[in-house]
């Protein structure tokens, strides 16, 4: 936070329409400091600059508690859903429209509509430049010249209102919270810490060598203290290194458990989290933030055990040293300060690196998965070398960041030597004189000099260790995006499974359900309430658009109401819980996958007691069998890249078999047929209808919908009709 106060003289807003022009006013405020929020959803700028705007008045809040309070859609905000979110943060909101010369007039931090799909925050116009912090790449300076294609012409003044209150709501991470259990381990990290500790007093041993050869054998030619010498140290050296290879076996050991540990914790959290979170984040990005675990772990394991013991032979090297020579040992001292110093100046520059390389990667890797996921559609468009054109330039974004890391590297290691070459000039030069006044042994200076290599090697590293801990908050943060996640919403988890492990076909009561995507959006599904009888099939019509597979993903338990109720019934039990309503349902959604396998590992979903016959009798049923049975290797048929050998006939009905062989209680088809001709959909259709089971048919074909007991028709997300 800045101390001076200044006087500025700004433009103040005059009602011109619906949006606001420019006039003079005065403005007094404390230079503050803005600070740098990066959006974790792919459309979450505008709560990301919000966050930043709120921060700089001294009210700090993360994403996470705004997300709790503000539910933002894959669609992102607009400047209405903006004004009315800051306003729930008790800041006043100006909307104003403006040309590019009268930036400097606004009243600043404010909001900027960027390339018409953005949001940034403006800091400060000066000597032809602007600056911003921008919530995808972090703080920019960039000229007049690019702000004049992106700037849109809008912009959005903030300031505290009267009931504004300055807090601190940022939840810290503690780095401890995220590495996971440590149980089973704790002896290993003991052993490395004892082996840690002898290997130590090895090192602290061996300079004396040096000096009671000089000093002693030299002087006195004494050639059995000589040989007597040679072989203790000799055994010390064998010793020393054995200790050292026990140790590194040892931390490779520990290194490895922990990280399949940690590794798989996460990952059975992640697959636990609900759609929405994937939707709302590209894969690249949650990629870059799982590989966060190997960089946090190494850094744990090897460079907190080292830090530790580093600090302890730092504070015993350093006594050594003063009982040689206080003078010369404040030399050394001063040397390792002043690289403390360097580091610490420059610890923020390359903490705001770090994080600007790490987004460039995570765009460059999501655009580069995306562009593999999608090679056909570009193949027949002929787009190669417009993938590869927007490729290049998210490449060039992220080697240009990793060049500022590395560059603020290089400057630190630099400084290093740097410092370790003045210190040893001064000290070699201040211990001559000593030697030359007699004030010093040969041998003395020589074990000075061993002792003072290994302070200023275990102080630098030290630093350096201390600086890296305190980066990992810059992966701890992109990790705990995973980690501190919470999982689906689970209301009672001792009957999970209650209802699917009850035989027969399930009821289905939708009592007064609405929904919407976002808190500032309109209602998808309004008011909607119906129900479904067991062994009931029920068609779900209406057009494109009309909610219809927003209701699917309701009844799921994928999305969660608005309001409204969704309860499954049985002869025996009742539920609402989300994710137990969907154990009884089998589904075949429109953009459903299969996974690299077997055919029959497909239909089976990998079941590991898998039944040969029910996987066959499913496949007749969807009328896929024989199909199966012509290709060469039958059920053993490899089906690619998610389905990427069958036609999308064959893996819909393949789709269709794999929800039959989980023998569910209610059969919820989207689209299911869309890929069948009308012969094959008619055969389907008879087979689904002659089984004994709930259904909910989601079509747009009429043969589809003819096969069903009931048709509810959907308008605007209302049942319109029902027949």
């Amino acid at each position: 936070m800045g101390v001076c106060t200044t006087l500025s003289i700004k433009r103040k807003a005059v009602t011109h329409g619906q949006k606001e022009t420019a006039q003079t006013t005065f403005s007094f405020h404390r230079e503050r400091r803005i600070p740098t929020v990066l959006q974790t959803e792919a459309a979450e700028c505008g709560l990301a600059c919000l966050a930043m705007i709120a921060g700089y008045y001294e009210h700090r809040v993360g994403l996470p508690e705004l997300r709790r309070r503000f539910f933002i859609s894959q669609k992102g905000t607009n400047f209405t859903g903006l004004v009315q979110i800051a306003s729930r943060m008790q800041l006043v909101s100006r909307a104003v429209k403006l040309k590019l010369d009268s930036l400097r007039n606004l009243r600043t931090p404010c909001i900027l509509h960027w390339e018409f799909n953005h949001f940034v925050v403006l800091e400060r116009v000066k000597s032809g430049a602007v600056y911003i912090h921008d919530p995808a790449r972090g703080y920019r300076k960039i000229s007049m010249a690019e702000i004049s294609q992106k700037f849109t012409g809008v912009a959005l003044e903030l300031w505290p209102a009267t009931e504004f209150e300055k807090k601190d709501e940022q939840q810290t991470i503690p780095l401890f919270h995220l590495i996971g259990s440590l149980e089973g381990l704790r002896g290993a990290f003991l052993q490395t810490f004892v082996f840690s500790v002898v290997l130590e007093i090895f090192v602290l041993a061996a300079p004396f060598y040096v000096q009671w050869t000089i000093d002693h054998v030299l002087i006195s030619a004494d050639v059995e203290l000589m040989n007597l010498l040679a072989t203790a140290f000799l055994v010390l050296a064998i010793c020393e290194h054995t200790t050292a290879f026990l140790r590194s076996w040892l931390l490779m050991h520990v290194g490895a458990v922990w990280n399949l540990r940690w590794r798989a914790n996460i990952f059975s959290h992640l697959i636990r989290l609900p759609v929405d979170f994937f939707n709302k984040r590209h894969l690249g990005d949650l990629l870059s933030k799982f590989g966060a675990i190997d960089d946090i772990q190494r850094t744990i394991t090897t460079s907190f055990l080292e830090g530790a013991l580093d600090g302890v032979m730092t504070l015993l090297a350093l006594a050594l040293l003063f009982l040689y020579n206080p003078i010369l040992a404040s030399v050394v001292l001063l040397a390792s300060g002043a690289y403390a110093t360097i580091r610490t100046i420059w610890f923020k520059p390359l903490r705001a690196a770090m994080q600007a390389h790490l987004v460039h990667e995570a765009k460059q890797q999501s655009h580069f998965v995306e562009t593999l996921r999608g090679i056909r559609a570009i193949k027949l468009f002929s787009k190669e070398d417009g993938r590869r054109g927007a490729w290049l330039p998210l490449l060039t974004d992220q080697i240009n960041a990793n060049i500022r890391v590395q560059r603020l590297t290089f400057f630190h290691k630099h400084s290093n030597g740097f410092f370790s070459s003045f210190e040893n000039i001064v000290v070699v030069w201040l211990g001559s004189h000593f030697v030359i006044a007699g004030e010093l042994t040969l041998g003395t200076l020589i074990a000075f000099l061993a002792y003072k290599v290994l302070f200023q090697t275990r102080m630098f590293a030290l630093i350096d260790k201390t600086v890296d801990y305190r980066m990992l908050v810059v992966q701890a943060e992109r990790l705990s995006d995973i980690a501190l996640m919470g999982t689906e919403y689970l209301e009672n988890p001792q009957h999970v499974g209650s209802i699917a492990d009850d035989a027969g076909a399930i009821q289905l009561i939708v009592s007064n359900l609405s929904f919407r995507y976002g808190d500032f959006e309109p209602l998808v599904l309004n008011d909607v309430s119906f129900t479904i009888q067991p062994g009931e099939s029920v068609a779900i019509t209406g057009v494109s658009g009309s909610g219809k597979s927003t209701l699917a993903n309701l009844l799921l338990g994928i999305l969660m109401p608005s309001t409204g109720s969704i309860v499954v019934r049985n002869s025996a039990t009742q539920q609402t819980d989300s994710r137990t309503r969907r154990q009884v349902f089998g589904t075949v959604m429109q953009d459903d996958m299969l996974f690299a396998g077997s055919l029959f590992e497909n239909i089976s979903f990998f079941d590991p007691e898998a039944d040969p016959d029910w996987v066959v009798a499913c496949a007749k049923m969807a009328c896929i069998h024989d199909e199966i049975e012509a290709l060469p290797m039958r059920y053993d048929t490899l089906t690619g890249d998610m389905g990427s050998v069958l036609s999308g006939g064959q893996k819909q009905r393949v789709l269709l078999a794999r929800a039959l062989y989980k023998k569910p209680s209610c059969l919820l088809l989207d689209e299911a047929t869309s890929h069948l001709d009308i012969a094959c959909e008619r055969n389907v259709n008879t087979a689904v209808g002659s089984l004994k089971m709930t259904r909910i048919i989601i079509a747009h074909r009429p043969e589809t919908i003819l096969s069903a007991d009931r048709v509810l028709h959907l308008e605007h997300g209302r049942i319109v009709s029902e027949r």
